[in-house]
């Protein structure tokens, strides 16, 4: 590779490195301004990489030739998105359009890691910036809740007051990053693990030697979820440690012991131990008491906070079977919803709070198989790395992923994290990491001639 095309790649990586810090501090980028600084970005790194792709003039690395495919079904979403806007199959052209347009950018944004990072130590400098990104937002949120000042980066929060949501608006999304960031955290905690013969001096090296910087991370994203007050998003974390770590012990019987103590550490000493302090008991409650709030409408108490979420969804299945294969158009549901809504649903609602919902409505069967197909292709990259008994960093890693990726499917039953841009978009970088941790190789080092 010459010296531009190296310079080229390493401006690249930083860019991407720095995007995806960048991308949850504007209120998780979604507002229309952030979205527009999404989709520049993306197309200036797209057309980077396709310079940087024509002077290497090589044919593709291991990992963009196993991610083809996956490429190919986010281009078959935006084909559809791209019929539904021409056809005229959609209630509002405009946010159709801009729709497209962020998933182009998705698309983009993911075949670009795929190629850059494609190195262990890329690889490993990835998941380190994803780690940095969730423990800010983690430091962020919780001094902002517990100093009471209560402020976004740009300005005073005035909803979810009491709970942490870093720079987010909405606790549950902040709750959606900190799982993504988390897997990223607990897939590098496991492929550094030590696979020295077990001896209890050596767990007391990995609790408190140079990877207690990374159990820090850890323990204070754990806290910060805690602190969201997120019922799902407390809940789809655990439950994908439990359904992934089951299965990671099961695969993994030379080391079960030591691997059993670092999840099992993960689960008692950060959340039982540690956030019983920053608000596990107000979880607890939430999570037992499901009648939270009233929500007040004109001064009458119209519904409880809770039932009216489920009246929502409940409402909107008409929607899903009206238009059930064409859909009624990507980025639609707050155009449609008041078709349906009755005087038992008294706010307007812009999302559904059901991903798999909201997508069979907007893009129906025919544009949401292929994302389905996108996300299914990721996790079975990340559980072939998990079964890679041989690797430890690559069985690690691909924990690691499979966390993040089930526990989104997870909060995705109550919530619409997929429907927020910089969430979106660290799931598709999550898909790239499974792809990458499965096929990538490690760089080996030029030694001049004499």
């Amino acid at each position: 590779m010459t010296a531009p095309s190296k310079t080229l790649e390493r401006a690249l990586i930083g860019a991407v490195l720095i995007f995806l810090f960048w991308l949850p501090l504007p209120v998780g980028s979604n507002r229309d301004w952030s979205v527009a600084v999404l989709i520049v970005v993306n197309c200036v790194l797209g057309i980077g990489w396709g310079i940087h792709s024509l002077r290497r003039n090589r044919q593709p690395g291991p990992t963009l030739r196993a991610a083809l495919p996956m490429i190919a079904l986010l281009l078959l979403c935006q084909l559809w998105v791209l019929v539904q806007w021409l056809a005229g199959i959609t209630v509002d052209a405009g946010v159709t359009f801009q729709r497209l347009m962020l998933g182009c950018a998705y698309t983009v944004l993911f075949t670009v890691v795929v190629d850059l990072f494609r190195t262990r130590k890329r690889l490993s400098i990835l998941l380190v910036t994803l780690v940095l990104s969730g423990t800010f937002q983690a430091f962020y949120g919780s001094v902002m809740t517990l100093s009471g000042v209560e402020w976004l980066l740009a300005g005073p929060k005035t909803s979810y007051l009491g709970d942490a949501t870093g720079t987010f608006i909405n606790r549950n999304h902040f709750a959606g990053y900190l799982e993504m960031a988390l897997g990223c955290g607990i897939g590098l905690l496991l492929a550094l693990r030590d696979e020295r013969p077990f001896r209890w001096v050596y767990l007391v090296e990995t609790l408190l030697g140079p990877k207690a910087r990374l159990r820090l991370a850890l323990i204070l994203m754990m806290i910060a979820l805690v602190m969201s007050h997120s019922r799902m998003g407390n809940t789809a974390l655990f439950s994908s440690l439990l359904v992934v770590g089951g299965l990671f012990l099961v695969i993994n019987k030379k080391h079960r012991l030591r691997n059993s103590l670092i999840l099992a550490s993960l689960i008692v000493i950060d959340v039982l131990v540690v956030s019983q302090y920053f608000g596990l008991e107000r979880l607890v409650d939430r999570i037992a008491d499901t009648q939270l709030a009233d929500v007040v409408v004109d001064g009458e108490t119209t519904a409880r906070a809770n039932e009216l979420r489920v009246n929502v969804n409940a409402v909107a299945v008409p929607l899903a079977r009206k238009h059930w294969l064409a859909g009624q158009g990507a980025g639609t549901f707050e155009v449609v919803m008041p078709q349906v809504a009755g005087e038992d649903i008294p706010l307007e609602f812009d999302h559904a709070h059901n991903d798999y919902l909201q997508f069979i409505i907007e893009y129906g069967v025919l544009g949401t198989l292929p994302l389905a197909l996108f996300v299914l292709c990721g996790l079975y990259y990340a559980q072939r790395a998990l079964w890679q008994r041989e690797s430890a960093y690559r069985s690690g890693v691909g924990f690691g992923v499979s966390v993040g990726l089930v526990a989104l499917l997870i909060h995705s039953f109550t919530d619409f994290n997929l429907q927020i841009p910089s969430n979106a978009a660290t799931y598709v970088v999550l898909c790239a990491i499974g792809v990458i941790t499965n096929n990538h190789y490690r760089e080996r080092r030029q030694v001049p001639r004499e």
